[in-house]
Formats: structure tokens, C-alpha cells, sequence
């Protein structure tokens, strides 16, 4: 790094696996790159740092979060985006080549179609001198990012273009130029990665399989076959990031309190209710059809694969719990009818004629039932017990009706999206249905016997 930058500071998204980053670029100025939709912690950290947010700068339309661009441009900041994007709020639009003068240091978007037509990496100089590449999803640490997510006819034709843009345009800088990825670990629109969220130009053309392949066909075959399934919610953002999400403020609004009467007369009108309560809290009591989706980092990404956008939603929560967090993980991807939250109450709840379910929870060392494995497909190919059945959480409501009669375990690596299969089967009128607490690995230490692979 030069004197005149400083390292850009990184906002982690643990639950979708992504990265937005801040930069100092002189006189009291900073600039983001692929902010989320909450602005919140990027306002306090220009605050701490003595400096206001000029600009925010976008790599491609994102299908994984709403941008906050449009948070941020509340507050003044201009923004920068790929012409191509045809975005439809006011930002200032690049085409490959042009540049932002910011005193010294200049931006300068370079077009890597590929994980998107549109998608820009944006490269930061110091006069002419490479510091820093902000490369969103065309290179990331030992992978690039997906290329199917626009069209299934558009997969291939992009995983070429993304073969160009990384031997024309990328790999031809110098190889101790730090490189700062948006998606990393974790996330769906990545191909598998490792931990680290950052790299440098020389480390991915040493390490990265995918540019060790002897050329674009092989490149092609390769990244094509890592592929594994994605929300359906990736199919909406892109266009509403087009359009311009709303902008809701900064920090979001918080959840108001709901009582029981209240919820049964919004279930009756069509609301769904997630209990977001741990599972054992969920398994002890629970309203009959709730979806059990507890509150973590993935909490986004399911809510998104498993619960239509359209609905107004209403959560459990226990005492303690972070709702701040559940809504800045609920507007990140897009859903915005939040009626309220209600707390875990099993006499409220029957005192307001709601029915309630209670569901088995069974220690992965003590199976005594088929079992269910929900986890994605690279995880059971991993490793799973011998004989279990095997569908991914984001298929199950398709699969409840082929399912087998009789008692079922149902089995993640946790317990977490276990207890959300089975609130979904419960959903659709299973009541044999028991939570496994634990996975794989504990059966296996437990038992002393091999799980099978393949």
C-alpha cells in the first residue's frame, strides 16, 4: 500500500458470506464499495474514522442483498455504477475505462463481465500505480463467482466472458496488488471458497484451481461442475436492485409487539409466522404451522429460500434474542412486510385459541428411526449416515408427499435446519416427525461407526 491509502476497512456479513468495504481516500472523504442495505454500521464507522461517505461505488446488481447505495445516497453520498446495470435511481453511470479523479488517487472501472453482464471491478491508483482492486465477483480467494444466475441459456456464454475478463484484464496486474472480493465464504453466489476474505493478485494466479486450468474449455468445465442449488430469492433482487430498493433509514425501523389475539387475526389474513426461538425452545412449544427458522447468521438466507416475499410476517422470539438483528437480516434481502414480533408464551398463546404443537428432539447418538438428511448436497456427499435419506432443506415442502410414512429423524449438521424441515413437514400434516440434535459427526463419535460418502 502507499502512503496516501490506508487499508480499506472490511464489513463481514458472516450469514451470506459477503464483504463491503470502506476506503479513506483523502480530505475527509471515504468511499464504499458494495454496501448492504443496512447503512448503519458504515455511517458509524465513517463517524469513528472522522470522515463522510462521498461516494459508493457498485460492482454488478447484486442477486444476494439489496444494496444500500441508496441508503447512503440519502445521506449524500454519490454513486457509482456499471452503465450496463440500466439501474433506474440516480447514480453516475461507468463504462470500462472511465475514471473518478479523487485528488491523487483515481478509480478506474474495468469491465469483467461474467458473473454478470454488467459487472465492474474497480480498480484504485495512486497516479498510475495500482493499490487496490475491488473485484466483486470476478476473482475471489481460490474461486470466482457463479455465472448462472441471470439465464440457464446465459450460464456457459458468462463463464467465457469471466475466462476473458480474468486473462485480459485482471491477471495482467501486478501480482502484489491487494485484492478485495465481495463474495467470499459462505456465500451462494460464490463456487466453494475458503475462509479468507481478501488475497492479492499473485496469490489467486499461484493457488486458485480454477486458474489453474490449461485453458477456457477446461476453465469452463470446471467451474460449471462446482455449481450446487441457490435461493429462489436470487431471482427478485437483481430487478428490485435495478428499480431501487426503498430506502427505510438508517438504522431500520424496529419490530413493534404483537399480542396472540393479534396474530391469530393476522394468520387468518394471511401473514405467515417464523419462530425464529432456538430449537429446543421451538421443539417445547410452538404455534401449530409456524415455520421454525432460528435466529443466526443464516437466518436471511433460509427465510429467503423458504417463505414467499409477498406475505406479511409476524416472529416468535424468546427474551434476549436480537431482533435488531432479525430485521437487518429480513430487509437485507428483501422483505420489508415485518408486522411484528410476539414473545414465546404457551398460555398466551392458548388463552388467544391458537393451537399449539410440541415436536421430539433426539440426540444424534441415540437414532432409533430413519433418518432424513436435509443438509446440501456437498455436505452429504461428505459424509452421512449409512441408509438416510437424502433431501436438501430448500426441496423439502416439493418432497413431503414422497417422503415415507412412518416416524422420520431428521437430521443437518447442528439441528438448526433439521428443526426447519420438520416445522415444514409439520406444515404439510406430518405429526411423526422428531428434530435430530447434532449431526453425522457426533453419530460417528457416538457409535464408532463410518459414515458413507459419495
Amino acid at each position: 500500500m502507499t502512503k496516501r491509502l490506508t487499508d480499506p476497512i472490511a464489513f463481514v456479513d458472516e450469514g451470506l458470506g459477503n464483504s463491503a468495504y470502506m476506503v479513506d481516500v483523502g480530505d475527509r472523504r471515504a468511499v464504499v464499495v458494495d454496501p448492504a442495505r443496512d447503512a448503519t454500521p458504515y455511517l458509524a464507522a465513517a463517524e469513528r474514522a472522522g470522515v463522510s461517505i462521498a461516494f459508493t461505488v457498485e460492482t454488478h446488481l447484486h442477486a444476494d442483498f439489496l444494496t444500500g447505495s441508496r441508503e447512503l445516497a440519502a445521506r449524500g453520498a454519490t454513486v457509482l455504477a456499471p452503465r450496463a446495470g440500466g439501474i433506474e435511481w440516480p447514480h453516475r453511470g461507468f463504462d470500462h475505462g472511465d475514471e473518478l479523479d479523487l485528488g491523487g488517487l483515481v478509480l478506474e472501472a474495468v469491465a469483467t463481465p461474467g458473473h454478470t453482464p454488467e459487472h465492474l471491478s474497480w480498480l484504485l491508483r495512486d497516479g498510475r500505480d495500482p493499490v487496490a482492486l475491488f473485484s466483486g465477483g470476478a476473482l475471489l480467494v481460490d474461486a470466482v463467482a457463479r455465472t448462472d444466475l441471470i439465464a440457464p441459456d446465459q450460464t456457459e456464454p458468462l463463464a467465457r466472458a469471466l475466462w476473458r475478463s480474468l486473462h485480459e484484464r485482471i491477471l495482467t496486474l501486478p501480482d502484489d496488488l491487494p485484492v478485495y472480493p465481495t463474495h467470499g465464504s459462505g456465500s451462494f453466489c460464490a463456487a466453494p471458497t475458503n475462509g479468507q476474505r481478501t488475497t492479492t493478485i499473485g496469490r489467486e494466479r499461484a493457488a486458485n484451481p480454477l486458474l489453474a486450468s490449461a485453458d477456457e474449455d477446461a476453465f469452463v468445465a470446471a467451474l460449471l461442475a462446482g455449481y450446487g442449488s441457490y435461493p429462489p430469492y436470487f431471482l427478485r433482487l437483481r430487478e428490485r436492485n435495478r428499480r431501487g430498493p426503498d430506502v427505510l433509514g438508517s438504522p431500520f425501523p424496529p419490530l413493534r409487539s404483537v399480542d396472540a389475539a393479534d396474530v391469530r387475526r393476522h394468520l387468518a389474513a394471511g401473514a405467515v409466522l417464523i419462530d425464529a426461538r432456538p430449537v429446543d425452545a421451538w421443539a417445547a412449544g410452538h404455534v401449530t404451522g409456524a415455520i421454525a427458522i432460528p435466529l443466526r447468521p443464516q437466518f436471511g438466507s433460509w427465510l429467503g429460500w423458504l417463505v414467499p416475499d409477498d406475505r406479511p410476517l409476524i416472529f416468535v422470539l424468546e427474551a434476549g434474542q436480537d431482533a435488531a438483528d432479525l430485521v437487518r437480516q429480513a430487509h437485507t434481502i428483501g422483505y420489508d412486510q415485518l408486522v411484528g414480533v410476539i414473545q414465546g408464551d404457551d398460555d398466551a398463546w392458548r388463552a388467544a385459541g391458537l393451537p399449539i404443537t410440541t415436536t421430539e428432539v433426539v440426540p444424534a447418538a441415540r437414532l432409533d428411526r430413519p433418518v432424513l438428511d436435509v443438509r446440501q448436497d456437498d455436505e452429504v456427499e461428505a459424509g452421512h449416515l449409512p441408509g438416510a435419506l437424502h433431501v436438501e432443506l430448500g426441496n423439502v415442502i416439493d418432497a413431503a408427499n414422497e417422503l415415507p410414512a412412518g416416524e422420520l429423524a431428521v437430521m443437518c449438521a447442528h439441528g438448526e435446519r433439521a428443526a426447519t424441515a420438520a416445522s415444514l413437514l409439520e406444515r404439510a400434516g406430518r405429526r411423526d416427525v422428531a428434530v435430530v440434535v447434532g449431526g453425522p459427526d457426533d453419530w460417528r463419535a457416538a457409535t464408532e461407526r463410518d459414515l458413507q460418502r459419495g
